[in-house]
């Protein structure tokens, strides 16, 4: 028995080193960046970097997940990911609203993704729902799992960025198809009843995962996520309540806003490192031509070096949050050992969610997420086509052994 009991301690022990010299390499490796950003590029692109980090660590130790979320409410009829959604997006339309309204904040000029409602929207919200259960996680969600160590993201990610660059060379017939003109509900409907709206929906959609719950379980679960430990420790290591998680990514959200003037945006730098990659190879595809690329902002983005891109930034620097909240949690593990079916449909899922983003003006954070906050209508629809398309991935996960944390009632 002491033998058993010298061997666990001495595991643990290992552990707790590797820990510890992850998170000294992830320290490292954001210093490096800050000071080389801040140097060769700018003060604001470091800054970016740093408010990405954040994300990571949001969305590491909150495990706050889209992809997960709705699944577990389709299949187990639990809606405490849902609910801590619309807690997001409420924060956000109270602290984004007022600010588009003014047209700046803080001195720098700001709009939101304010988009039109097309087939585009539809079909794409619809293709990148189906895409997110196949390839087990959302733009946010891969970035961050792969920051903990899930290299199983890896051909997700792949997959998302040659779908983003193919969905770019038809963007054209796509945005080319019968839509309707933008819609601003803060311009159309003013500031506060705009809010009132929106707060009403949110309210709605929460109320209705409440009742589903309490029908199907006589319950509603708890978010009780390290509950024990002090706050100390749980602010550093985690785990996160849910709500901990939706407001601080509403915050930070509203920094990027404050510091970029646009929304954070995952799913925009993929077609832009499938183009860098595509320009690296040598490949003859007259990028410059199609229309994706001669939109304002973009035919700059293609020759400049991609730690001038904002988004870009961001996302290295949700991978590297991930990385230390990982470290700090002591979880980080390299996991790849995977079915070939689930590789088949990671990279399947990941096309699907690349194209299905790039048409649709954005993913679950530029779309859903960022367009609901920039209070046009298009996130909204986003939301609709996107969760119908995830109930349909949803079932289709068995074809490709990807299991879907089924439970009973009594043990749900």
């Amino acid at each position: 028995m002491s033998s058993v009991n010298t061997a666990v301690s001495d595991t643990s022990t290992v552990k707790s080193i590797e820990s510890k010299l992850i998170l000294i390499f992830s320290f490292v490796l954001l210093g490096g960046g800050l000071l080389w950003l801040q140097q060769d590029v700018s003060e604001k692109q470091a800054l970016l970097l740093l408010v990405g980090t954040l994300l990571g660590v949001t969305l590491y130790h909150a495990a706050f997940g889209f992809t997960t979320a709705w699944r577990h409410f389709i299949i187990n009829r639990r809606g405490k990911g849902l609910r801590a959604q619309m807690l997001m997006l409420a924060v956000g339309v109270c602290l984004f609203f007022p600010a588009l309204s003014v047209g700046e904040l803080f001195g720098t000029e700001v709009r939101g993704f304010i988009r039109p409602l097309g087939w585009s929207v539809l079909v794409g919200a619809f293709i990148f729902g189906i895409g997110m259960q196949l390839g087990n996680g959302c733009a946010s969600g891969n970035l961050y799992h792969v920051g903990g160590g899930q290299l199983r993201a890896i051909p997700s990610m792949i997959g998302f960025t040659i779908g983003a660059l193919w969905a770019t060379k038809d963007y054209e017939w796509w945005t080319g198809l019968p839509q309707i003109a933008p819609v601003s509900l803060v311009d159309d409907l003013g500031v506060f009843l705009a809010i009132g709206v929106n707060l009403a929906l949110f309210a709605s959609i929460a109320a209705f995962t409440i009742w589903l719950e309490k029908r199907y379980h006589g319950n509603v679960e708890k978010d009780d996520a390290g509950r024990g430990r002090s706050m100390a420790q749980r602010l550093i290591s985690g785990p996160w309540p849910f709500i901990w998680g939706a407001v601080a990514l509403a915050l930070l959200n509203f920094v990027t806003l404050a510091m970029i003037g646009n929304p954070w945006a995952v799913a925009v730098a993929y077609p832009l490192w499938g183009a860098k990659l595509a320009m690296l190879l040598e490949l003859e595809l007259e990028l410059d031509f199609w229309t994706y690329w001669l939109q304002p902002g973009r035919e700059t983005a293609l020759g400049e070096p991609l730690q001038y891109d904002a988004f870009s930034v961001i996302n290295i620097g949700v991978v590297l949050g991930a990385l230390i909240a990982a470290s700090l949690a002591g979880k980080f593990s390299l996991q790849w050992r995977l079915p070939w079916q689930h590789w088949l449909a990671a990279i399947l899922g990941g096309l699907m969610l690349g194209y299905g983003a790039t048409i649709a003006f954005g993913c679950n954070i530029g779309a859903y997420f960022g367009g609901i906050v920039s209070g046009s209508l298009h996130g909204w629809l986003w939301l609709v086509a996107a969760f119908i398309g995830s109930l349909l991935g949803t079932y289709l996960r068995p074809l490709f052994a990807l299991p879907n944390e089924t439970c009973s009632r009594s043990a749900c």
